[in-house]
């Protein structure tokens, strides 16, 4: 269980749901390095529960003058960083119709400008050969009613592994992207009632083809092989984490 030992990793949004999951992957196989997240209350108890390998940094990642000081922050306490995850973002939904311009811009910068920037201003506290994971959607494939726009960032996240590993070629810096599928996460409290969660999650179970939806602990395994030399051959590579929906279901 050391495929990351001493190994530095940033995992944005690491505070809860699929990030701390990967964040709890990744301590699981002795990485060291930061959780980033908005919430100070999550934050904290999460860097917690993860031990004194981790630390906390409150700040958001939408703005762009705070992503130098995470990546200062972490190198300062433990040297050049390995791994980067830029897992912040939130489903957000609306048709078009219903869709502002400020809700537009809401959600473009914190699922698309956010990963776009996170890894910029991360650039120059890698080592080369590193490996950066970027968290997709598999909204990015299935047209989710209301789930357009959300789709469309996460779409753009998809193409950004391609982009970004052919940018960094010369530095060997490999980019890939997981794509999930429905978590269970605490993103159910923010669109379901909490009398229906589990009627929820038991329907969304129901058509699976794997028969259950995903656990962050699913997510966390596979960024562990792409951040560790097991996938040493993967560049702007989507691994699709979804139980078979985006190919397998009707």
């Amino acid at each position: 269980m050391n495929k990351l030992k001493n190994k530095v990793a940033v995992i944005t949004g690491g505070n809860s749901g699929i990030g701390f999951g990967i964040a709890e992957a990744f301590k699981n196989e002795d990485a060291v390095g930061a959780i980033v997240g908005r919430n100070a209350e999550t934050l904290y108890k999460a860097v917690a529960n993860l031990g004194n390998n981790f630390i906390a940094i409150n700040a958001d990642v939408t703005n762009t003058e705070s992503l130098t000081q995470i990546f200062e922050e972490t190198a300062e306490k433990f040297g050049k960083i390995d791994i980067l995850v830029a897992n912040a973002g939130a489903g957000t939904t609306g048709t078009v119709e219903e869709t502002s311009e400020a809700d537009y811009d809401k959600t473009m910068n914190l699922n698309l400008k956010s990963v776009y920037f996170t890894v910029q201003r991360a650039l120059p506290y890698m080592n080369d050969g590193a490996s950066i994971i970027l968290i997709g959607s598999n909204a990015a494939h299935r047209a989710y009613p209301s789930f357009g726009l959300y789709g469309a960032a996460k779409a753009a996240v998809i193409y950004l592994a391609k982009g970004f590993s052919n940018d960094l070629l010369h530095r060997n810096i490999r980019v890939n992207v997981i794509t999930p599928g429905t978590t269970d996460t605490p993103a159910f409290e923010k669109f379901v009632p909490a009398e229906q969660i589990q009627a929820v999650k038991t329907q969304f179970a129901s058509v699976m083809p794997i028969g259950r939806i995903g656990k962050p602990s699913d997510i966390g395994k596979t960024a562990v092989f792409l951040a560790s030399e097991d996938s040493s051959f993967l560049l702007g590579a989507e691994l699709l984490v979804d139980g078979g929906m985006t190919y397998l279901s009707k």
